[in-house]
């Protein structure tokens, strides 16, 4: 089984869509905590499922199961804190959410992709959600899109 990644920042909305189309996508997650503002520009919750329906025929989903907190992310981002100890915090928030009992490993036999704004996978919690699953769901395989 596969899970892609995909980021939207530093990206034009032709090459975010084309990325999905070319990957056969057929359901991005978007597992970022604020998916509404402005600065999201075509990957605003409100219109991102339209586009993926119009461009490439996928579904729209948003898992905030699988988003930080707005204190873990005002830590890291606002605050500068240090990334190993947001992914120690992360990590231990995973555990607690039980994620990987709480998702149904079927729901992605259809291609799907996790959305998070982080242009790249090595700082961002979309890369630490797949490395956490893939140590519970033995057949995961991670493509960074």
């Amino acid at each position: 089984m596969e899970i892609y990644t995909i980021g939207f920042t530093q990206t034009t909305a032709e090459h975010f869509f084309g990325r999905l189309r070319d990957a056969g996508v057929k359901r991005l997650l978007d597992v970022r905590l604020n998916n509404s503002s402005q600065l999201a520009g075509f990957a605003k919750a409100r219109d991102l499922p339209y586009f993926l329906r119009e461009l490439t025929g996928a579904r729209y989903e948003h898992e905030p199961l699988l988003a930080p907190t707005q204190d873990l992310l005002d830590e890291y981002k606002k605050r500068k804190g240090s990334w190993g100890s947001y992914v120690d915090e992360f990590l231990r928030l995973m555990k607690q959410r039980e994620i990987e009992r709480v998702l149904d490993p079927g729901d992605f036999q259809a291609r799907t992709a996790l959305l998070c704004s982080e242009a790249g996978p090595e700082h961002c919690h979309r890369r630490l959600v797949c490395e956490y699953l893939a140590q519970h769901w033995p057949a995961l395989e991670v493509v960074h899109l």
